[in-house]
């Protein structure tokens, strides 16, 4: 779909406005000096899970970029809410709240934080599977960027891990970090499964411990299912029974092939993906 098929409302200066309303100008700050934060919920079947954790890390992205949050978590929740009325219940939707910088030089002038929230349609892809290869391209640290923060200046650097396994015939990209073990997937975070035993990357500092991720932990553990936070390497995703992803677009997706090694979806990312549904409509 382009822009001008997505049906989408924004909250921009105390009103909805309808479409992709024209936001920035090229002195804006977060158009030349990328100090934009967001975050990213979703709204499915009539429930918005975890739609809180996801207000919370905006407001604590924004302090780590140097901003100013202008909502709190009760008011985003109400103005998400309001928004969401404006959709029928069974859309799947995407809701992203964003700040940023209107002023500043280099460093971002708090003062000027400006703010809007857009929902629109966006369907979760169906569960059937994506291909999977190592990107060449590494995750950074604190030290070197805003990895405490979604902040939008991460992206560019997921999108050409994206374009490079793209261009080798793949859906997606693991993501080394600075030591050579597996951080991430250039869209979400990663899991593999071996011998009935669920592993994921320990959280470094080189990525966000994702809301989809972190549910999903609490959700395994609480059925049964020995989950293991520890430094993983590619190796032994290559070695796994399973391999698959969480986060917030797709929510839990399986990998069907890795590298040159076809896959079958597995028994531990389907149940992942049902107790996330389960836990969605129990308390969306």
């Amino acid at each position: 779909m382009t822009e001008e098929t997505v049906k989408a409302w924004t909250f921009w200066q105390g009103g909805w406005v309808d479409g992709n309303p024209m936001i920035m100008g090229p002195m804006t700050h977060a158009s030349w000096l990328a100090s934009t934060v967001f975050d990213g919920a979703r709204a499915f079947e009539g429930v918005a899970p975890d739609l809180d954790k996801h207000c919370e890390r905006l407001c604590n992205s924004a302090v780590a970029m140097g901003l100013k949050p202008l909502h709190g978590v009760g008011e985003l929740l109400e103005l998400c809410a309001d928004g969401l009325a404006r959709f029928d219940k069974s859309t799947e939707l995407y809701i992203r709240p964003m700040y940023w910088a209107e002023g500043g030089f280099v460093s971002a002038d708090p003062e000027t934080t400006n703010f809007c929230l857009t929902i629109y349609e966006a369907p979760i892809p169906k569960p059937t599977g994506f291909s999977l290869t190592l990107s060449p391209f590494r995750r950074p640290t604190y030290e070197m960027a805003p990895t405490n923060a979604k902040a939008a200046c991460l992206y560019p650097n997921s999108g050409r891990a994206l374009v490079e396994a793209r261009s080798r015939g793949f859906d997606n990209a693991a993501m080394l970090d600075g030591l050579g073990n597996v951080a991430e997937l250039a869209t979400a975070n990663i899991w593999m499964v071996k011998d009935g035993i669920a592993h994921t990357p320990a959280p470094n500092g080189t990525f966000l411990n994702g809301v989809t991720r972190q549910r999903v932990i609490k959700l395994l553990g609480e059925s049964g299912v020995t989950v293991h936070q520890r430094p993983l390497t590619w190796a032994e995703f290559l070695d796994a029974d399973e391999v698959f992803s969480s986060g917030n677009y797709g929510k839990v997706m399986p990998v069907t092939r890795i590298e040159s090694r076809d896959l079958q979806p597995g028994p531990v990312a389907a149940q992942a993906r049902e107790l996330y549904w389960e836990f969605s409509h129990s308390s969306g």
